[in-house]
Formats: structure tokens, C-alpha cells, sequence
């Protein structure tokens, strides 16, 4: 009977201590990376999702950008910080295809992460300059055709997500084409309008508050709510379109503790139920998810497959 009575003590003992380390977290200031300088789309979506989970949790946010080398400067900060759970990761998928690109080690960079919640699904576009004779799909596809490879498109980055869309669009409708990336979507936006390019790969909330551009091409399953005359890629004949994003969320070091994992996955849940939360992405043609440590996991897999397809492709990694 003792013997029975010092199990069942320990039992409780261990439920409680495991509610306590659970509680715990977290007991101090959250730090969240960003790799793009202030004012950048992953820069204000963390800021604003701090700010609406100050209304389900009291804990403290400090979000902190380290600029450089595509993320790679902001990753490889976050994994020199102990796996505490209080170093937090605010990225986006460009990170995937520029860590390819880079040569530097997978295994240690994107799988040195926990990828603990995907916040969004924003998707890929093909943008035209709507005052050119170049403003539909069937028109920009024709004059490649004539360029035989000389036709130019523009973008932020090479060997980021928006060239590796391009890539696969090339691939996909039997057309060839020269990517010229600018330092900034909006900059290449600016190229385009001035004639320096013919297509612009981006998303469409790209084109908000802007003069001058239409959506040629969207790849969504259906015709999104917001842009309706943009037509789907499925829609043009070209399949396997359909779901590209950019996703944006965070990621904390490998080994971090489960309360920490468990106490964001939950936090992500409630904001995704946030009205505010909701209009301030969806106003844009944004795709609100939950996605957690499975799913987002996954997506993370499917995003190194399909990156290191094209990039042999079209010979930018071995």
C-alpha cells in the first residue's frame, strides 16, 4: 500500500512539474528575427503578429533585423543563440532556394530549424506593365516565342522564389526568357513600368496601391476574391501551378524545448482565428493558415525538392 501510495505521489508530482515547465515558458523577452531591414513584408507581418498575440498571451516580443545575404546572415545568428525557444526565426520561403543556391550545408542551415508555424499562403504572380501591348499571358507568351530567350523578366533576387516561379512558368508553357533581379520588388516594379522588362514575378499584393499594372497570371486553384480578372494558370492551359506561395512564419533552433514548440503552435492557432489578424492579410489576397510542426515541415520538403529540380534545370546548382 505505501509502495502504491509513493507511485501515485511521484505520478502527481511529475504532472505537476511538467505543468509548471509548461507555464514557465515563456518567463522572459522573445526575440524575432527578421532577415529583411524594417519596413519589409516578413519586418511588418511579425510585427503585426506580435502585436494581435499581445491579446492572448503576456509575454514579451522584441523583434530584432539582421540584414544580409539573403537570410542566411539571420539564420545562422539565430542557430549561434541557445535552443531555449526564446531566439525566434521570421522567415519566408526565399530563404529555402538562397541556402541551395549558396552551397552552404541543408542539413545544418534549414534542418538546424524546428519549423514550428507557417502563418501564410501568399500566392505567385505573373505582373505586366498594363499600358503595354504586353499585358496578357497569351500576348507575353507569343513575343518569347519571337525572342527566341531574349525577352526579359524582373524581379527581386536571383535564385529566390520569385526566380525559381519564373523558372518553373518557362518550363511548364515551353517558353525561354532572361531573369534581370533588382535589389527590391518594388524597384523591379519600377523597371517594368520604365520598359526594362516584360513580366514581373511577385504577388499580388505587390500591385496594391499601385498605378499601371494588372495580373496576368495567378497560381491559386481558383480566380482569388480580390483579383478577379486575374486568371488562374489552369485556366491558360498550364498545369502544375496551382499552388505556388510564398509562405511566411518562424522557425526556432533544433532541440528547443517542446513547451516552447507546443506554446507556439497553440499562440498561432488563436491568431489565426483573429479577426484583425484575418482582414489584415486576406484584404491583399492572402491565404490564412495554421499550419504547425507537421505541415509546415512538410511544405519545407516540397520546397527543397521542387527548388533543387529547377535549379539544375536551369544550371544554377550542380
Amino acid at each position: 500500500m505505501k509502495r502504491k501510495l509513493l507511485l501515485t505521489a511521484l505520478a502527481l508530482t511529475l504532472v505537476l512539474l511538467a505543468g509548471t515547465a509548461y507555464a514557465a515558458y515563456p518567463d522572459k523577452p522573445i526575440k524575432v528575427v527578421n532577415y529583411v531591414g524594417p519596413g519589409g513584408l516578413m519586418d511588418v507581418t511579425s510585427r503585426k503578429f506580435v502585436s494581435i498575440a499581445k491579446k492572448f498571451t503576456d509575454a514579451t516580443f522584441v523583434v530584432e533585423n539582421k540584414e544580409g545575404a539573403g537570410g542566411l546572415v539571420a539564420m545562422q545568428a539565430v542557430l549561434e543563440q541557445p535552443a531555449d525557444g526564446y531566439t525566434v526565426f521570421a522567415a519566408t520561403t526565399s530563404v529555402i532556394p538562397k541556402v541551395l543556391t549558396s552551397k552552404k550545408s541543408v542539413d545544418e542551415l534549414v534542418w538546424g530549424f524546428e519549423w514550428v508555424a507557417m502563418l501564410m499562403k501568399d500566392p505567385e504572380a505573373i505582373i505586366a506593365a498594363s499600358g503595354t501591348p504586353l499585358n496578357t499571358w497569351e500576348a507575353i507568351a507569343k513575343n518569347a516565342l519571337e525572342k527566341k530567350g531574349s525577352q526579359i523578366w524582373t524581379g527581386p533576387a536571383a535564385g529566390g522564389n520569385d526566380h525559381l516561379m519564373a523558372m518553373k512558368v518557362w518550363a511548364k508553357s515551353g517558353i525561354e526568357a532572361k531573369w534581370i533581379p533588382y535589389s527590391t520588388g518594388p524597384e523591379a516594379m519600377m523597371g517594368l513600368l520604365s520598359g526594362q522588362g516584360v513580366a514581373y514575378v511577385g504577388n499580388p499584393a505587390d500591385i496594391g496601391g499601385r498605378e499601371g499594372f494588372t495580373i496576368v497570371a495567378i497560381a491559386s486553384p481558383e480566380r482569388s476574391k480580390v483579383f478577379p480578372d486575374a486568371p488562374t494558370f489552369t485556366e491558360l492551359g498550364i498545369e502544375g501551378l496551382e499552388d505556388e506561395v510564398m509562405w511566411r512564419g518562424f522557425a526556432m533552433k533544433k532541440a528547443s524545448p517542446e513547451e516552447a514548440m507546443v506554446w507556439w503552435e497553440d499562440l498561432l492557432k488563436k491568431v489565426a482565428a483573429d479577426p484583425e489578424w484575418r482582414e489584415f492579410l486576406e484584404k491583399d489576397g492572402i491565404e490564412v493558415v495554421d499550419y504547425g510542426r507537421e505541415k509546415f515541415t512538410a511544405q519545407i520538403k516540397k520546397d527543397i525538392e521542387d527548388a533543387e529540380t529547377y535549379l539544375k534545370k536551369y544550371g544554377m546548382i550542380k
